[in-house]
């Protein structure tokens, strides 16, 4: 199987008639007057960014940000595209977090509103998280974690998640979240090539109104010679009986329920690693992203108040996201809490035990800034308005997007259904459709909604303080009306460092295909005002419910089946999920195609291997695949089969009745 990788110079810029839509949208939504007056970022940031950058980030980080001891050097570019951000400075995650807050006065601020699936609710308060953070970091340390060890996290979304991230941030060990949904075998990996010391897991979680189990992955992942895990220290949140390993499993509440409360944060170097999240890449193995402290704080911090527009003192903000991906880890675990806000945290789906629940917990909390994936909104779209019409949406005053382009449709059901509260609000509630990756650390492109005049569907502006441009193959600016390549020209401070242990995948997956910029893999145009629309991922990566897979680990993991001898893995369009996962399969000459019960068996195998999200939603068994003369897997002719048009030019196939085959065996 053939791949291509974002340095690869087979790939097409966007063009043509993804286009066609986009230039069709002309309307326009002007901040409100009163919204405007009372904005926390004026327009005057970007020219204040455009003069001086690095000026610019320096004001932020120690605006923001306290310092244990302040940066010599706003940004060291001289080994690119190895950046450092505010060298020589000094700082602790968890102290900004929490501490500063407390000693400020406002240790009686609610912190945290946890809700539960099964609706069991707590509360911390900035003082009560910070104490338990200390207990947590003081139970680490107990166990043999120190400064620059790495920690494997495998939670549901419960405040022991945040917990435990920051206490590895106050100690200076490198937390590794593995979202929840992932199998053993995806988490045997992360942890193997992270090296963890310590993995912090819960006996379950419940999903749709049952319980989920979450250890035994844990168990499996760890039933191999050889893995550097010394300790699991469990958190009973469903009491589901899991198997105990005596000297190695230690349940939460005898670890951090028994530590003390007092730990003193100390400084690490702004350069000092906060942690490693694995994304999926277009080889097969995932691909450790490797962030730092002071610049992904600052750039966290500084986005999260700009683009929500956060009134800390006042606001209620929910982020959706799960804290297994890096929307969870930015705009949940750190930058709500840097800047003291309160915020909600729910464990469940939107649809158990009813359609509404999202609704019902806007309404008990008050939530003023809603923030989730278009997804959802597509799924709540479909579910009908009647069902956000029984909920009190009055207080959502800011909503935003994340994880993949929203099609116009779902931007105006959003700012009409939920921002205007059915229609009962005169003004809507303002869209800010946010563009960045858990390469970038934070937002890159993003309207600031006191500001900007939004359009349905683009995120259209690069935040104060970022270089971001579309570009031809050559490398060239594309004039407006054009689409071309996503890059970013210049460096930022919540970029990543690297790739775990492997410096020059780092360098030729980002940084290859365009001479000093950053190639983020995604297409985009502008349009006639110069916005930015985002057309989804230009190579084999496929962006399903915002979740980023690879179609090489999909494949790998239907080939490792007995029954199938080659494999092919595209993302169709899908009204719901954005793209959904087809494959298409040759099976063994031994195996027998057993229809329906083969393709079941082949999904139930993907989920086993990688995780529920990554199991196809159709899976045709084929005689042959579409292949070049070179071996190449014409993947856009397999895409319009799985879309449903028709097949596009194939004269370069090795064999020119292979998709006639395919078309045949179709039809049976």
């Amino acid at each position: 199987m053939s791949q291509q990788t974002p340095g690869s110079t087979a790939m097409q810029a966007p063009q043509g008639d993804a286009f066609e839509n986009l230039s069709q949208e002309n309307r326009r939504f002007a901040p409100s007057a009163e919204f405007a007056a009372n904005a926390v970022v004026t327009a005057g940031e970007y020219a204040e960014a455009d003069a001086d950058r690095p000026a610019f980030w320096a004001k932020q980080a120690r605006e923001l940000l306290s310092w244990s001891k302040d940066f010599t050097q706003t940004l060291d570019w001289s080994n690119p595209p190895f950046a450092k951000w505010f060298v020589g400075g000094e700082i602790n995650a968890a102290y900004n977090a929490l501490d500063r807050h407390v000693e400020a006065g406002h240790g009686d601020r609610v912190a945290i509103y946890f809700e539960g699936e099964p609706g069991d609710t707590r509360t911390y308060t900035y003082a009560q998280l910070t104490e338990e953070v200390k207990k947590a970091a003081n139970a680490f340390e107990s166990l043999g974690v120190t400064k620059g060890d790495r920690v494997a996290v495998y939670l549901p979304m419960i405040p022991e998640a945040v917990i435990t991230l920051l206490a590895c941030a106050r100690i200076g060990a490198i937390h590794s979240v593995v979202f929840g949904g992932f199998s053993a075998e995806a988490l045997r990996s992360r942890i193997d090539d992270a090296e963890a010391k310590l993995v912090v897991t819960a006996d379950g979680t419940y999903r749709r109104g049952k319980p989920s189990a979450l250890k035994p992955a844990v168990d499996d992942a760890l039933a191999h010679d050889g893995h550097t895990v010394q300790n699991v220290v469990v958190v009973k949140r469903n009491g589901q009986d899991v198997d105990w390993h005596e000297g190695r499993d230690h349940w939460w509440a005898d670890t951090v329920g028994a530590a003390s409360a007092e730990h003193t944060a100390v400084g690490h170097d702004a350069e000092h690693p906060l942690f490693i999240l694995y994304t999926s890449g277009t080889t097969g193995k995932p691909k450790g992203i490797l962030h730092t402290t002071g610049g992904y704080l600052t750039q966290g911090a500084y986005t999260h108040k700009a683009v929500f527009d956060l009134h800390p003192e006042t606001d209620v903000y929910w982020c959706t996201a799960d804290v297994g991906w890096i929307t969870g880890h930015s705009y949940v675990a750190y930058a709500p809490l840097i800047n003291g806000a309160t915020q909600v945290m729910y464990e469940g789906t939107p649809d158990s035990p009813h359609q509404g629940r999202w609704w019902e917990i806007v309404e008990k909390y008050k939530v003023s800034i809603l923030y989730t994936a278009p997804t959802a909104i597509r799924t709540f779209m479909k579910w009908g308005k009647e069902i956000p019409a029984k909920s009190d949406l009055s207080s959502i005053r800011v909503l935003g997007s994340v994880g993949e382009p929203i099609n116009p449709e779902a931007w105006m059901w959003y700012r009409e259904v939920i921002g205007g509260n059915g229609g009962r609000k005169q003004t809507p509630a303002p869209i800010v459709d946010t563009w960045w990756q858990t390469e970038t650390g934070a937002q890159m492109i993003a309207p600031l909604p006191g500001v900007t005049a939004t359009k349905p569907g683009s995120a259209q502006v690069p935040l104060p303080g970022i270089a971001v441009d579309v570009v031809d193959e050559l490398g060239e600016t594309v004039p407006n009306g054009h689409g071309g390549f996503l890059v970013i020209r210049e460096p930022w401070p919540a970029m990543l460092r690297g790739i775990w242990g492997d410096p020059e995948r780092f360098k030729e997956t980002y940084w290859s295909r365009f001479e000093s910029m950053y190639f983020a893999g995604d297409g985009a145009k502008k349009d006639e005002d110069g916005d930015i629309w985002l057309l989804g991922r230009v190579d084999d990566v496929m962006n399903i419910s915002g979740h980023r897979l690879s179609t090489a680990e999909i494949e790998s993991a239907l080939v490792s089946h007995p029954a199938v001898a080659e494999a092919a893995v595209v993302g169709a369009a899908d009204e719901t999920t954005g793209q959904a996962v087809v494959a298409f399969v040759i099976l063994r000459g031994d195996a027998v195609d057993t229809g329906d019960d083969i393709v079941q068996e082949l999904r139930n195998h993907v989920s086993k291997e990688i995780g529920p999200i990554a199991k196809p939603k159709t899976i045709l068994v084929v005689p042959e695949l579409p292949k070049t003369r070179s071996g190449k897997i014409m993947r856009r002719l397999l895409k319009d089969v799985a879309e449903g048009r028709e097949v596009g030019d194939a004269t370069t196939l090795a064999d020119n009745t292979v998709m006639a085959q395919i078309a045949r065996s179709l039809k049976k």
